[in-house]
């Protein structure tokens, strides 16, 4: 998962994980998916429509499961899209499958 031109969603690797996601000063919305996976594909806009939105309260990523294999499994990912919500580096927040705006901007006012 590449990060589009100008986005704010950050490529998340089981490298920096822990100093990205764990460590986030913001909650970090994380954003598990894969190239090969039609749903992800189409939440990925949303997602990033919401790190423009959420821009300096909440930040955005992006990990490539087939990739980074540490992060799902550390987490018991079973399928994807997985969004995981994450505030001083506990997990606050789940979403699997793609879901509406409504729905994603509920689980992000969860960590605000």
């Amino acid at each position: 998962m590449t990060a589009s031109a100008g986005s704010k969603v950050l490529e998340i690797s089981d490298a920096n994980f822990a100093s990205e996601v764990l460590q986030s000063p913001l909650p970090f919305l994380l954003d598990l998916a894969a190239e090969w996976c039609g749903p992800c594909k189409a939440l990925a806009p949303l997602v990033g429509e919401l790190a423009d939105t959420y821009a300096g309260k909440v930040r955005f990523g992006s990990l490539d499961i087939d990739s980074n294999p540490e992060v799902p499994t550390r987490y018991q990912v079973r399928s994807i899209p997985t969004l995981l919500l994450f505030h001083q580096g506990e997990v606050v927040g789940q979403l699997i499958g793609a879901h509406p705006r409504p729905r994603l901007v509920a689980l992000l006012e969860k960590a605000l």
